[in-house]
């Protein structure tokens, strides 16, 4: 293959990434929109759901955001009222990130998603489980 060649969309690993993510992304916002979260707002409540509180720091390492993603976006879950963010008792530099009442009822309308996602994506069970796992590999997981 030549540099021209390399140059090419359809021999770039990127695109297919970037365009299948953005696919599986539009296809969550008719679900979204019933509990009205974006994409981002969702991935960071299901990290919430699963641990209840977590530092800001961690949050974004875990979501794989930076703070100037991850501030604004906090900033209005905590507008709709389904977190708060607080200092750290232990160490003020910190700040901490809880669920509240409104934010921990709000599961039990999402918990339907990850299925009806699954069934609108055109994957068998195992090629699905291949894709998370060489998902994950590249991300170093």
């Amino acid at each position: 293959m030549d540099n021209y060649e390399r140059l090419k969309i359809e021999n770039q690993l990127c695109f297919p990434l970037y365009a299948s993510a953005k696919e599986v992304i539009k296809r969550y916002k008719p679900y979204l929109e019933q509990i009205d979260l974006t994409y981002t707002q969702y991935i960071t409540m299901m990290v919430l759901w699963e641990y209840g509180q977590m530092s800001v720091k961690d949050l974004g390492e875990r979501l794989y955001l930076d703070s100037g993603t991850l501030t604004p976006l906090l900033k209005k879950l905590e507008s709709k009222e389904l977190i708060v963010r607080k200092r750290s008792v232990a160490d003020e530099r910190n700040l901490v990130v809880t669920l509240t009442q409104k934010g921990i009822n709000l599961r039990e309308r999402a918990v339907n998603i990850p299925q009806a996602i699954g069934s609108c994506i055109n994957l068998t069970t195992e090629e699905s489980i291949t894709l998370y796992t060489l998902l994950y590999k590249i991300l170093g997981k």
